[in-house]
């Protein structure tokens, strides 16, 4: 994984792009590529690539970029792996293409030039790429089909700027930052801003599986190459398979995931939690090894709650790997606020970035440069808690209930008003009859924190005048609509992995991962969102996920081959962080008074006096406003750090 950048000015009539500044914007990502660096003007002074290596494949000085095809036509940076690279070479060296080094990136390259852009579609990989083609006069970006590495860009007045982080855009001279307020209406729901929002404005990112094509007169085709959608109809040859075949099948397509995942030319481990989807990853890389896997765990001294350390250990004990743990609290929590917020660019407000990068830490310290973690399989498999009980709310009400005349619905949600400011605690059931008086759908997303109702609360009367009509459903919306268009057949689970697919995990999940592993220079993969493995299972039905009370029921049948019954049924334990505790312990000023006396409170965003009540009653243990605190928390501390 690396760090790329760019900036076209074609507007422009004559140059004026300089190495200065290409190089001021990939240094601000060096976090990225320690290893090597390097820089391209193109279009006769009118554009420049730049790049920063973390060096994963091919560890020689031939695979630096910018990197050129077998003419100067076409030059790449490119973040990210091809898994499918050695596979692709041989069949393109077969048609004549000769390569100079032996890295993946130089396969995009060959692999363009012969298909255009269709090229796209042969890969199989994470990545971020982008391409000059001088003689089509056309840049082009693309992000992998699932999101796992981010890509942002920026349009106006003649110019396109694009980078793997927003750092690197705001290096540009002609930058300042500017918040955009719809994005922030929506990151208080979403816990991040859904693509292609940023907060900050006109700045934006590429969503997953999409590509975007900027030609000379600056016009702009971003198009979606892939979909998650499930198959329609689906293959007889998947309909009738037996529950034994589908969960030899799954086992296969993880095999294969996590076997493409360990290419490397450098050591490689795994982040291991204790629970199935780590430990799964830790028994079928020992497969492949003749060596110990090395495993890395966090835990913490002040919850026993979350700590899985004892789960690790017995894992890593029956695999015998070569096994690392690192322990945090609330004061590497707090030394860690000001990198934590550098690091994000825009707030991703999910406490798991703070374990996720101390052990992430742990594991460069100690030498790894490449881990796998676990994350999307809950996501594709129906593995939550909240994932059965909106699905068992769907089947014994909702579906019903979205049949009652429109007058009625309406009704209900008027009585439902009076009870706002007296039933905190009754929050989300409130919220869900003010859906369906809204004839909004039930499911919206697996981390709603300030929902339309709690809002109306939070905002003071001067943004919510500014806010008047805008709905975080809206951004809910498009894709459900997309996916009950092209897919009217699919069922309530299927469309909740879908929208999970577009919003949590790419924009929210994915997204801290990238940033908390990068910070350390450490490369993160993910064999669960193998698209091979994700289309699969978007192609079975809810009653093979979801079994009673049971979720991932396919999924664990599978892995029966490989790990304990122990594990693979005891109640499930999230990865998470202990911020309860944290906002409960703090005193006097500390984090509430970094939320209070933030910079961002001059523009009357918030009402103070009800964010006063919340940390006050979470403070007595009345109530767990945790992760409201913490969302408010990293916008507090993200605006004081970029607009002072």
């Amino acid at each position: 994984m690396c760090g790329i950048c760019g900036v076209w000015e074609y507007g422009a009539s004559e140059g004026r792009v300089g190495l200065s500044l290409i190089e001021s914007m990939r240094d601000e990502m060096r976090h990225r590529g320690p290893d090597d660096e390097g820089a391209l003007v193109f279009d006769e002074g009118r554009g420049g690539l730049g790049f920063r290596r973390l060096s994963i494949i091919d560890l020689s000085p031939a695979g630096n970029q910018p990197m050129h095809g077998c003419t100067d036509r076409v030059w790449l940076v490119f973040n990210g792996e091809i898994y499918n690279h050695a596979h692709l070479r041989e069949g393109l060296t077969k048609r004549g293409h000769v390569y100079r080094s032996l890295t993946d990136s130089e396969t995009i390259l060959h692999l363009y030039e012969e298909r255009g852009l269709d090229f796209v579609n042969e890969l199989e990989g994470d990545y971020a790429i982008a391409l000059w083609d001088a003689e089509r006069e056309q840049l082009i970006l693309a992000r992998d089909r699932v999101g796992v590495k981010p890509l942002y860009f920026y349009q106006q007045n003649g110019r396109f700027i694009f980078a793997s982080e927003i750092k690197a855009i705001l290096r540009h001279p002609q930058l300042a930052p500017e918040l955009d307020e719809e994005s922030l209406y929506h990151y208080l729901t979403f816990l991040t801003s859904p693509a292609p929002q940023t907060l900050f404005r006109d700045i934006r990112k590429l969503p997953a599986g999409h590509m975007l094509v900027v030609s000379r007169d600056g016009a702009i085709d971003c198009q979606q190459y892939w979909d998650a959608l499930p198959p329609e109809p689906i293959p007889e040859n998947l309909s009738s398979r037996s529950e034994a075949e589908h969960s030899e099948e799954i086992l296969r397509l993880l095999r294969d995931s996590i076997g493409k995942r360990m290419m490397s030319d450098v050591p490689f481990g795994v982040f291991l939690s204790g629970g199935v989807d780590s430990s799964a990853n830790v028994a079928l890389m020992s497969e492949l090894m003749s060596q110990p896997v090395r495993t890395y765990t966090v835990g913490f001294d002040d919850s026993e709650e979350l700590n899985e350390l004892d789960n690790a250990r017995a894992v890593a004990g029956r695999f015998g790997t070569d096994h690392h743990e690192v322990i945090i609290g609330q004061k590497e929590m707090q030394d860690f606020l000001p990198d934590l917020i550098f690091h994000q660019d825009e707030p991703v407000a999910d406490p798991v970035c703070v374990p996720l990068y101390y052990v992430s830490k742990l594991a460069r310290e100690t030498g790894t440069i490449v881990v796998q973690v676990g994350e999307g399989a809950d996501e594709i498999f129906a593995g939550y808690d909240w994932f059965r009980k909106y699905v068992r709310i769907n089947d014994l009400f909702w579906r019903q209930a979205e049949r009652l005349p429109a007058a009625l619905r309406r009704s209900l949600t008027g009585m439902a008003n009076p009870f706002l400011e007296i039933s905190f605690r009754k929050r989300t059931a409130i919220e869900l009859v003010r859906r369906l008086g809204a004839g909004e759908s039930l499911f919206w997303g697996g981390a709603i924190v300030f929902d339309e109702t709690f809002k109306r609360r939070l905002l003071s009367s001067e943004m919510s005048a500014r806010a008047n009509g805008l709905s975080s459903y809206e951004e809910v919306r498009k894709h459900l609509e997309r996916i009950a268009q092209a897919r009217p057949d699919s069922d309530f689970a299927a469309r909740m992995t879908y929208l999970e697919l577009k919003l949590r995990l790419p924009e929210l999940l994915l997204m801290r991962v990238d940033k908390m592993t990068m910070a350390t220079s450490v490369e993160a993969r993910v064999p669960f969102l193998d698209h091979h493995l994700v289309e699969y299972a978007m192609s079975l039905p809810a009653d093979l996920k979801i079994k009673g009370t049971s979720g991932k029921y396919i999924l664990k049948r599978a892995l029966e081959k490989v790990l304990p019954t122990e594990l693979l049924y005891r109640p499930k334990r999230g990865f998470g962080a202990p911020i309860r505790e944290w906002f409960r312990a703090d005193t006097g000023e500390g984090l509430a008074g970094l939320i209070m006396n933030s910079s961002i409170r001059r523009r009357e965003l918030f009402d103070y006096s009800f964010i006063a009540r919340l940390i006050e009653e979470h403070r007595r243990g009345a109530r767990d406003w945790s992760f409201h605190l913490w969302a408010l928390l990293n916008v507090s501390l993200w605006y004081d750090r970029w607009f002072k």
